[in-house]
């Protein structure tokens, strides 16, 4: 196996819960549509629930109306202990830093059986008029800065590497009118779906057998006509197995993944799943 520098991926700590009382809480049970064949929460489906939270924070705090749109640039998953059909979860989402345009958005995710999954999201303020980054409103920052632990956060790319030369593990990834949202994007559940293909063929369970991390990283959108291939490769983290993903469209790296093992977190280190 190779080594990869993606030594941020590993060294990254994700913040702490902030005080009680403080941050969005909600719950729902899991649905039989969201898990995979092992009734385990799949990738996409965290990735749906964070953009449902987030929708919901957002009508609840009254930043709908005035900082209504946010695109995500990346999702980190820390999957201490995934949820296991039939569960109950709760959400909790509160910001962890933010700059004027953009903000971390912390999301953990427990279960009534045990799951814990904790999630951090980069958000980018998008102008309505002009589609750019935008200012966050003055009531937005006031209301994130109150758990924000950082107030100058800058963005910095960690899945760097170039793609791999074409192979016979190339796999193509074809789009659905269903993957595709208002702005003619794929939505960024979707891209969790290719990862998790990825996954069933690279032999991974020593990987998302125990507790692991899963990062994406959104360089620039994939198009509803775009023809993607997904190039991947297995190699070491720091030691530890991983597996990283390339989605290309026209031999250009549209967005990456990584997903890697973790040794123990949070105090868990018994396996995620029988």
């Amino acid at each position: 196996m190779s080594t990869m520098d993606l030594s941020p991926v590993t060294s990254h700590e994700i913040a702490p819960q902030p005080p009680t009382g403080e941050g969005f809480e909600t719950a729902w049970p899991i649905r039989a549509g969201d898990v995979d064949t092992a009734n385990r929460l799949r990738y996409d489906s965290v990735a749906r629930y964070l953009q449902d939270i987030g929708s919901d924070n957002l009508d609840a705090s009254g930043l709908g109306e005035t900082d209504p749109f946010w695109i995500v640039r990346r999702t980190i998953m820390d999957i201490d202990r995934p949820s296991v059909w039939p569960e109950r979860i709760t959400l909790r989402r509160w910001c962890s830093g933010l700059s004027t345009r953009w903000s971390n958005m912390r999301v953990d995710i427990t279960g009534d059986k045990g799951a814990h999954i904790r999630t951090e999201g980069f958000w980018i303020s998008i102008s309505s008029t002009t589609g750019m980054p935008t200012r966050i409103s003055d009531e937005g920052l006031a209301l994130l800065t109150r758990t924000a632990g950082e107030t100058r956060l800058r963005w910095k790319q960690w899945l760097r590497d170039p793609a791999p030369e074409s192979s016979l593990t190339d796999l193509a990834f074809p789009l659905r009118i269903t993957d595709v949202d208002a702005f003619n994007h794929v939505n960024n559940a979707a891209y969790w779906q290719a990862v998790e293909e990825v996954l069933a063929r690279a032999e991974s369970g020593e990987i998302t057998g125990g507790p692991h991390r899963a990062v994406i990283e959104y360089l620039s959108p994939i198009m509803a006509p775009d023809h993607v291939t997904l190039r991947w490769r297995r190699h070491d983290v720091d030691g530890a197995p991983a597996v990283t993903v390339w989605f290309m469209v026209d031999d250009a790296v549209r967005t990456i993944a990584c997903v890697v093992a973790r040794a123990g977190a949070s105090g868990v280190s018994a396996p995620l799943a029988d």
